[in-house]
Formats: structure tokens, sequence, C-alpha cells
């Protein structure tokens, strides 16, 4: 039975293009695995989300009414 095309052709390393090595999927390696920790970690990749501020609804978020301001 042949194998897959995945096994025999592994997709290159998404940092730097060499092909991945199986111990670092889907990088080449530990530098390119911390190359993207870094990106995610200063804020280079974003997932896009709603507003914060806002609540579900689109109100304003509610404060307590022991809460100075």
């Amino acid at each position: 039975m042949p194998e897959p095309a995945s096994a025999t052709s592994p997709k290159p390393c998404p940092i730097c293009g060499k092909p991945a090595v199986e111990g670092f999927q889907p990088f080449c390696g530990k530098r390119c695995a911390d190359v993207d920790l870094n990106r995610w970690l200063s804020g280079v990749y974003a997932v896009p989300g709603n507003n914060a501020d806002a609540d579900e609804d689109g109100a304003p978020p509610v404060r307590p009414a022991d809460e100075e301001q």
C-alpha cells in the first residue's frame, strides 16, 4: 500500500522554507519554532476578535455601584 503524499514530501517550514523535521513540525528546527513563538508573544500574529470593551449586545460594560471612579 503506498504511503500518503504528505509522508513522502513534508511541507516546508513556514519561517524559512526548508523541509519540516518530524520533531519540530511544522518547523525545520528549534530556531524557527522559537522565531514563531516570539512572533506570537510580541503581537506580530494576532487573532481578530470583537472589541473587549463592549458587551455581547454592544452596550458598554456596567460597573458595580460600590466602585468609585
